[in-house]
């Protein structure tokens, strides 16, 4: 399952972020934050659909171990995990990951485009190594793929006006208060098996329970912390509102963190990502990518 099942994400289109955030021209996250982009991508990349990346050497890798490239697939209407720039150059956090994982392992790096739903499907036919386009780890996904380690998470979040009195965010303290929701979304099911004496407003998108906390026609709104946390930052939102509470990390609703699918029967490649991210993590490297595209705290 995806971070949100394409509904407890981001905004699914590149102006929607754009436009939550003044940008006039640069599509995803980002003219708000562009002077981030000054950190030093990993890796060359490729127009379209394919991008290629050298490798510098890493003397931890195992010889024995090693592979000439490793072929990721991803998805690109996802910002800011994985989308096509103004440019058309594919780009985003899953994509640095990508990239940054070939760089240690000292291989070649194969990251190619496929629609959501072929993304598993890829794997099955040994057509990919690995698929990195934000999965969540959940028994359903578990089925079909193996996962790495988890390398994020994605929290639910309230936002309230900030005129807003502040109460406990807590199923007592929301008795018969109104809460903004997107129908069909794991933020739904959420509120509704937690929060049953609130009153439950259910709006066909995120775009519009948040329009309705923007003229305070509900009390708060429940949905994808880091989207919201764009949004709350965001010039459409008017700075009206603020997150109260949190963060909601319940595997049952929210998945077990976001991992790369591997396929069940290659248990090197597993090894070889793992051992990967976790010297990113104690070179810093990865730390310098969370804080490039999500320099808004969403935790």
């Amino acid at each position: 399952m995806h971070i949100s099942q394409k509904a407890q994400c981001l905004p699914s289109t590149l102006r929607a972020l754009t436009a939550s955030l003044g940008g006039a021209c640069r599509p995803p996250i980002l003219a708000a934050f562009a002077v981030l982009m000054a950190f030093t991508v990993i890796g060359g990349v490729s127009r379209a659909q394919n991008v290629n990346t050298g490798a510098l050497p890493n003397t931890t890798a195992d010889p024995a171990n090693r592979r000439v490239v490793v072929r990721f697939v991803t998805e690109s209407d996802y910002p800011p995990f994985n989308f096509y720039d103004e440019d058309g150059i594919l780009a985003g956090f899953n994509v640095d990951v990508a990239r940054a994982i070939c760089r240690e392992l000292d291989t070649a790096c194969d990251i190619k485009v496929k629609p959501w739903g072929e993304l598993f499907l890829a794997l099955k036919r040994g057509e990919a190594d690995a698929v990195i386009a934000g999965h969540t780890v959940t028994p359903q996904a578990l089925a079909q793929v193996d996962f790495t380690d988890r390398y994020f998470h994605t929290p639910g979040r309230f936002a309230a006006r900030r005129a807003e009195k502040k109460i406990a965010m807590t199923p007592e303290g929301l008795e018969g208060k109104s809460i903004g929701v997107a129908r069909g979304t794991s933020h739904e099911a959420f509120v509704k098996t937690f929060f049953r004496s609130s009153a439950i407003k259910v709006f066909e998108t995120v775009e519009q329970a948040r329009d309705a906390l923007l003229r305070d026609q509900i009390d708060f709104i429940f949905g994808d912390g880091i989207s919201l946390a764009f949004w709350l930052h965001g010039t459409s939102s008017r700075l009206c509102c603020e997150t109260r509470g949190g963060p909601y990390l319940e595997p049952m609703f929210f998945g077990d963190g976001i991992a790369i699918a591997v396929p069940k029967t290659d248990q090197q490649i597993k090894e070889l990502i793992n051992g990967a991210l976790t010297r990113l993590r104690e070179n810093g490297r990865f730390e310098e990518l969370v804080e490039r595209y999500f320099p808004i705290k969403i935790y």
